[in-house]
């Protein structure tokens, strides 16, 4: 399942980088290197609303702020992986 994570010019000034690091981190504590692949991607179309990240099985694009991406990508891992 591949993970992409917008690194545009918007998306970069909100966070992407932070968002990468976490969902890197959090990939490697529930032990899912196996399930998904994380990629930086660019312009998701959805620039003004947060960091764009989308999950191949997952029809929308999620937005992730500083303060609510861990928690948003647990509930995401919930839904489309575990």
């Amino acid at each position: 399942m591949i993970l992409k994570v917008c690194v545009g010019s918007a998306c970069h000034v909100k966070g992407s980088y932070e968002v990468i690091e976490t969902f890197n981190r959090l990939i490697i504590e529930e032990r899912l290197e196996d399930r998904v692949e994380l990629k930086a991607c660019f312009c998701l179309n959805n620039c003004t609303q947060g960091v764009s990240v989308t999950l191949e099985g997952i029809d929308e694009t999620l937005h992730f702020t500083g303060d609510t991406h861990e928690e948003l990508f647990r509930d995401l891992l919930k839904k489309a992986v575990l």
